[in-house]
């Protein structure tokens, strides 16, 4: 869940939010990409398809 919170806020502010965020701050503290792999494996594209579109919209 605090991946999916440390997501939100990216999007809220800019619009979106893709992998090469994941090596900035606040998830580059947190494991960066490698993390978000190990957690959402090849669900990663698709969540952040989808959070891109629901948060904006």
């Amino acid at each position: 869940m605090n991946w999916l919170r440390m997501l939100r806020d990216p999007i809220c502010h800019s619009f979106h939010v893709d992998r090469n965020d994941l090596d900035y701050s606040p998830f580059d503290s947190q494991g960066g990409l490698g993390k978000m792999w190990q957690l959402f494996g090849e669900g990663m594209d698709p969540l952040l398809d989808a959070l891109n579109e629901a948060l904006v919209a």
